[in-house]
């Protein structure tokens, strides 16, 4: 089983990226995915994570109104897409596939512990520098 990252590079501050997640080995329609980032000396931290359905999307505070979390089950993949990019997004971005299969969860704090998923992806580094 295999995640596979990608989309990241050097984008100026205000820029945009997206981000591919794609997933191989097994499918992952029936788990919710996620994305979750980690910065130099800094531990790693959720960003933004989707129910099976995409009908639940939630994001960290910093990255509301500026990222979008989508997935596509016939291709097995997770999307981010980021907008107004800022020097404080620069790390390294990693997909993860959550543990549980058909596990809903709509409240504060659903999806966000990275001890939640057991699937990663090696990560794709994202700069935003001028």
């Amino acid at each position: 089983v295999q995640l596979q990252a990608s989309g990241g590079g050097l984008a100026q501050p205000g820029g945009s990226l997206r981000l591919s997640c794609v997933a191989s080995g097994r499918t992952f329609s029936d788990n919710a995915l996620g994305w979750f980032r980690q910065a130099p000396g800094k531990e790693r931290e959720f960003v933004a994570a989707i129910s099976q359905t995409g009908l639940i999307a939630r994001y960290v505070e910093a990255a509301k109104g500026r990222s979008t979390i989508s997935r596509d089950n016939v291709k097995n993949a997770l999307y981010l897409q980021m907008n107004s990019l800022k020097p404080e997004d620069t790390a390294v971005y990693y997909c993860a596939a959550h543990s549980r299969r058909d596990y809903y969860c709509a409240g504060d704090g659903c999806y966000e512990r990275v001890d939640e998923y057991n699937y990663w992806g090696q990560g794709t580094l994202v700069t935003v520098s001028s």
